[in-house]
């Protein structure tokens, strides 16, 4: 096993395609190893280089080599879902800024499946009392044009932005507000989406990453300083 990150491999990706066939746990356990080694040992790597890079942006990210911290488990809860698969068949990865538990900070998300590459950041469902501190910060015109500036920015570049939940405007705002859409998140995140680049399979996927996370920093910088303000 290399001590330094040098990408995923196609049989990572493999892995992935062929257990979206074999969603069962007899599979899994069987090719258990097969997870742990094309998966889990690269992961860990990845992890500990990209944080060293995303430290240079954000000083205090977390960036844990473990299942449950910034490695996600593969296994679904399927407690409260109609699909009972009981593996996820994607990867993910997870570097999250703030002193509250890792789900509720903001944070740099790194996604991949058979198809497909997935960049993100920001939060993805707010936390009761943080969403009271971002519709004020919406509602306020300094910050809340800010924040209009930076999501304009993003869909510029291609990195549109998620969290739209409501359908109508917190009670005793004006349905006229002029940042109306903010108001009826409930989550802000944006991200790059793309067909798998070469760079996932050398060590050039760490500068890749972080190309993109430097432009969606605005919006992560934006959403700590919300955090700050609960």
């Amino acid at each position: 096993m290399p001590d330094t990150f040098e990408g995923y491999s196609e049989d990572s990706l493999s892995f992935l395609a062929t257990l979206r066939e074999n969603n069962d746990t007899g599979w899994f356990n069987a090719h258990k190893i097969d997870y742990q080694e094309l998966l889990l040992e690269p992961a860990r790597l990845f992890v500990e280089a990209l944080g060293d890079e995303l430290k240079k942006i954000a000083p205090d990210v977390h960036a844990e080599p473990k299942v449950n911290r910034s490695l996600f488990r593969i296994n679904r809860d399927t407690r409260f879902s109609k699909d009972k698969n009981p593996y996820k068949t994607h990867h993910a990865v997870w570097f999250w800024e703030g002193v509250g538990p890792r789900m509720e900070c903001s944070g740099f998300y790194f996604h991949m499946d058979p198809e497909k590459l997935l960049l993100g950041v920001g939060l993805h469902t707010f936390p009761k009392d943080l969403l009271a501190a971002y519709r004020k910060r919406v509602d306020n015109r300094a910050t809340g044009e800010t924040l209009a500036n930076i999501i304009d920015t993003l869909t510029s570049q291609g990195a549109p932005v998620g969290g739209l939940h409501y359908k109508r405007v917190p009670r005793g705002m004006d349905a006229d507000h002029p940042r109306a859409d903010l108001l009826k998140h409930n989550g802000l995140y944006a991200g790059f989406e793309s067909p798998i680049p070469d760079e996932l399979y050398s060590g050039d996927l760490i500068a890749y990453c972080m190309e993109r996370y430097r432009m969606t920093l605005p919006l992560h910088r934006w959403l700590l300083e919300t955090t700050d303000a609960v």
